[in-house]
């Protein structure tokens, strides 16, 4: 996925890759092809180009107009972000423009690549927000106890309980509970800060 995805923020039709040779992958996805490389004679997967709608990205802070920092790893966020039609940041927190110009080397998602930001404070809650707060273990817990017991079944509760049942993000989160929600931003910083 990520190499596709850097395929669509570079605006190419496909990328060459051998990591995935000798997998699944010709098999599973058929628009996937192999190819002899011109240049080497060695065999390569080629895999098209991937260019969603719509991408929504967490960020730990950026400006209105789009522009966000990201502390940790980024993944595949920047390529997303580039190869998306549309992009919704979510973020920790706005901030001003200011702030994170202080920091312009920080800045991994440019302003023009995003349509929408969104203040939600714990959105990547059950998961974690590197240098805000870690994961929520017993959450998570929770969450493989009922899929162990039953996958289908364990996974329809989850989502009534925790994505269907909450009206507004704050009743998700209060499910969730504030002992996990201090506990996680207590472990969090204390790795931001060593």
């Amino acid at each position: 996925m990520g190499m596709r995805f850097r395929a669509g923020a570079m605006g190419v039709p496909f990328l060459p890759m051998r990591s995935m040779l000798g997998s699944d992958v010709l098999r599973q996805r058929p628009e996937a092809k192999e190819m002899d490389c011109p240049f080497t004679g060695e065999k390569l997967l080629l895999v098209p180009a991937l260019n969603p709608d719509v991408a929504i990205i967490h960020v730990q802070r950026c400006d209105a107009y789009g522009n966000a920092q990201i502390d940790g790893l980024t993944f595949m966020d920047i390529d997303l972000a580039m190869a998306a039609n549309r992009v919704i940041l979510t973020t920790e927190r706005v901030v001003s423009n200011n702030q994170i110009r202080r920091a312009p080397d920080q800045t991994r998602i440019p302003f023009f690549t995003v349509d929408a930001v969104v203040e939600v404070p714990y959105g990547c809650a059950p998961h974690e927000c590197s240098g805000v707060y870690e994961p929520f273990f017993r959450h998570m817990d929770e969450y493989t106890a009922l899929v162990n017991g039953d996958p289908v079944d364990g996974m329809r509760q989850y989502l009534e309980r925790h994505v269907y049942g909450p009206k507004s993000w704050n009743e998700a989160l209060a499910l969730i509970g504030v002992d996990q929600l201090l506990d996680a931003a207590r472990r969090g910083r204390s790795i931001a800060n060593e």
